[in-house]
């Protein structure tokens, strides 16, 4: 019989539901107050009727998932009954017959509020430049903005998705993954999620890059005997001490995660073998809210009488907390087997936040160090809203100006007076006269930083003092955009300048005026709109804006009335839209959307991406531009996580043939111990012994050691990996990598 569907048990499937039901009610245990029990029932029967007929792509009942979510948001996060109640219901408004309406008649106005903020919009979005996901986020922190339960139930929604990615096809994950990676993980980690940042992250790069996060993971694996004999050595000697000096404390060491392992590998060039703080030990207190300070500062004093500190390791972030509430005391030490450790140092509460964020805060809100913590949310969700009202029309941009400041590292500067101000890394004298007011960063010329006169673009360093100097005369500029990181900064100067250019325009609109009078023409929309397609400029006040500035010139408006009659001059040429390119690009065929690379097999032109040269046999996607047909990405390609999480609908699947006889340009670094013929071994093998044609090559040596990049023309990977089997074999050699182009100078 073709394709027999599975027999579904209803019975069996009922008793699992309810059994999932159960497991949830012992997660809300401890924060159900009286009368809550009832409301979550009635959340659930709801929406157990509105997804009665619906299953999971993996064909589970679909109540496995709103279910899921809403133990999530209870055991993981820390969340109470509301946000339990608008967890089951996340998806009935959108995907159901249900109504916000419903909603706010059954639970109220508050559960419908963080609803409609859960609710993606469907099927509108911007085709020009702006995928539904960027605008679907823009509208997820508006809410954000109002009640921080939207997005923190959001992300657990993501978290069961990537925990069941598994039934996705292979370009669903992908998408999914690197919007992930690129939004989500971040989010999270702002949010100071450590424990759902993690997962997220290593989810993510489970899949986009699979080979590389299962090798970690086996690494990891094969380790751990190893790893778990290390710590027990370790935290002996400190266990018995802090025993005997009174302290209640549990220690215990916790590998990295895989994804910030492979950061270190890509990143910093560190072999995996070679990765000091494969894990971190922590020791965690219980410790009276007074004495948290200096009970940490004793057990550092403790731990540094049995092994040396390295000094130049120490992050002390209890006297200043991040700003998403992180709190630990981080050293690294020289353990035993003459191998550094990382030990974190914090106590019960800190633990607590540092995994469930800022959630867990509101089960200490009678303390006086948490009101501050609240304070530090509020501040956060201020400078949203302040972006937000003053956001770029485009949401694309919004989210790359919003990501930048998500997950950057912190300094510390000081106003004259001495309050403190947290910027990210990076930033600049300008970042700060912003950060200060609008108005002060708007007519600053200039800074003295601790008492010394700097440029606007001085990058600032921790515990920097900072005076910011004023000229009335002052006005922002172009080039300002690239002295500013802060999204706050880049916002308001982009305003600033709009504003600017509409005032400008104004004029123009009245000098264009006198120049028609001048030449007897009528001063119509119409004839506006003519001299600006004639010209191919975007809008009228583009055109304003240029006669202002004498771009557009008395001649031009002479030549334009000269050449207006004629039919070639009437309209610019008409650019293809968008979704026709897509919708060529993915062929007459509704469904097909699958690029095959080679044999001449494809109905459209592609082209190689320069920024990551595939070759033959990486896993890599299509991407369609506009003006420049389809660009072949690798998977792993520094571009790939932005293009997919923004642009997913330009996204097409990509395979390759056969390519016996094509050849691919790509690259290798190789280091190693210099000896003498070393060169001369190494492209003797290029050259003889697998007939691969080398572009360029270059090597640089230091005190005994080399490093060389050389560009080669290879088949495909197999072709690939065998030249660097190969090449690993050369005495001296210690490292073969493949890098990207831009990565060629060190």
């Amino acid at each position: 019989m073709p394709n027999e569907q599975p027999v579904i048990d209803l019975e069996l499937e009922r008793q699992e539901i309810l059994k999932r039901y159960g497991a949830l009610l012992r997660a809300c245990k401890r924060r159900l107050e009286k009368g809550d029990k009832e409301i979550i029932r009635k959340a659930f029967d709801v929406a157990l009727d509105a997804h009665k007929d619906m299953r999971r792509k993996s064909g589970e009942p679909y109540i496995y998932h709103p279910l899921a979510v809403a133990q999530i948001c209870a055991e993981e996060i820390g969340l109470g009954t509301t946000s339990v109640v608008c967890a089951l219901l996340h998806d009935t408004v959108e995907d159901t017959d249900i109504t916000l309406e419903n909603i706010r008649g059954m639970f109220g106005q508050k559960e419908a509020k963080i609803i409609d903020g859960l609710t993606k919009i469907s099927g509108v979005f911007d085709t020009q430049t702006n995928s539904l996901q960027a605008e679907n986020f823009r509208k997820m922190l508006l809410t954000l903005s109002d009640d921080i339960r939207v997005i923190l139930i959001k992300l657990a929604d993501r978290l069961h998705n990537m925990r069941t990615l598994d039934s996705m096809k292979r370009d669903k994950q992908l998408k999914i993954a690197s919007e992930t990676l690129y939004l989500y993980a971040p989010l999270a980690h702002r949010l100071g999620l450590n424990a759902i940042k993690t997962e997220l992250e290593d989810l993510g790069l489970k899949y986009t890059e699979p080979e590389v996060f299962e090798d970690i993971a086996r690494r990891l694996k094969e380790t751990e005997p190893e790893r778990k004999k290390f710590i027990a050595k370790f935290i002996l000697p400190i266990k018995e001490i802090l025993i005997e000096q009174g302290f209640k404390a549990r220690m215990y060491g916790r590998p990295k995660s895989i994804y910030s392992i492979q950061n270190k590998i890509r990143f910093k060039g560190v072999p995996f073998e070679e990765i000091y703080d494969l894990f971190a030990i922590r020791i965690i207190i219980d410790s009276a809210n007074e004495q948290e300070k200096a009970d940490c500062w004793r057990v550092y004093s403790i731990l540094t009488d049995f092994y040396h500190p390295s000094p130049d390791r120490l992050r002390d972030w209890i006297s200043t907390p991040k700003s998403n509430g992180y709190e630990s005391l981080h050293t690294t030490v020289m353990g035993p087997e003459g191998k550094w450790v990382e030990v974190q140092i914090r106590t019960e509460r800190m633990e607590e936040l540092a995994e469930k964020g800022y959630a867990a805060h509101w089960k200490y809100k009678d303390t006086d160090v948490e009101q501050a913590k609240e304070s530090q949310l509020d501040e956060w969700l201020r400078k949203i809203r302040e972006m937000l009202e003053s956001a770029e029309e485009n949401a694309l941009d919004f989210i790359d100006d919003f990501k930048l400041n998500l997950f950057a590292e912190e300094i510390f500067v000081f106003t004259p007076k001495g309050e403190m101000r947290t910027l990210p890394t990076g930033s600049t004298a300008l970042d700060f006269a912003f950060e200060i007011h609008t108005k002060v960063g708007e007519k600053c010329i200039g800074a003295k930083v601790n008492h010394k006169l700097v440029p606007l673009s001085h990058q600032l360093k921790s515990g920097d003092q900072v005076e910011i100097l004023n000229s009335s005369k002052q006005m922002p500029k172009e080039d300002w955009l690239g002295y500013v990181v802060t999204a706050r900064a880049k916002s308001k100067i982009k305003t600033a300048l709009k504003e600017e250019k509409r005032r400008v325009a104004e004029d123009g609109r009245e000098i264009l005026e006198r120049k028609f009078d001048h030449l007897k023409i009528e001063f119509t929309v119409q004839r506006i709109h003519e001299l600006q397609s004639y010209l191919r400029l975007p809008t009228a006040q583009e055109l304003f804006y240029r006669v202002a500035k004498e771009v557009v010139t008395l001649k031009q408006i002479k030549l334009w009335l000269k050449d207006k009659d004629q039919p070639q001059a009437k309209a610019p040429k008409n650019e293809p839209s968008l979704e026709q390119v897509v919708r060529e690009a993915r062929g007459k065929k509704g469904g097909e959307d699958m690029l095959i690379i080679g044999d001449d097999l494809t109905r459209f032109e592609y082209k190689l991406s320069p920024c990551c040269q595939p070759i033959s046999g990486d896993d890599v996607f299509g991407f369609i531009t506009i003006n420049e047909g389809i660009k072949i990405h690798r998977v792993s390609c520094p571009n790939a996580l932005q293009l997919m999480a923004n642009y997913a609908y330009r996204i097409v699947k990509a395979r390759w043939t056969s390519q016996q006889q094509i050849s691919f340009l790509t690259g290798l670094r190789v280091t190693g111990i210099d000896e003498v013929g070393i060169v001369n071994n190494i492209t003797k093998i290029i050259s003889s012994e697998l007939s691969v044609n080398m572009r360029s090559i270059s090597f640089d040596t230091l005190d005994g050691t080399f490093e060389g990049t050389m560009m080669l023309f290879v088949h495909d990977t197999n072709h690939l990996t065998n030249l660097i089997k190969k090449l690993k074999k050369v005495k001296g050699v210690l490292t073969v990598d493949r890098i990207n182009p831009g990565e060629q100078t060190s």
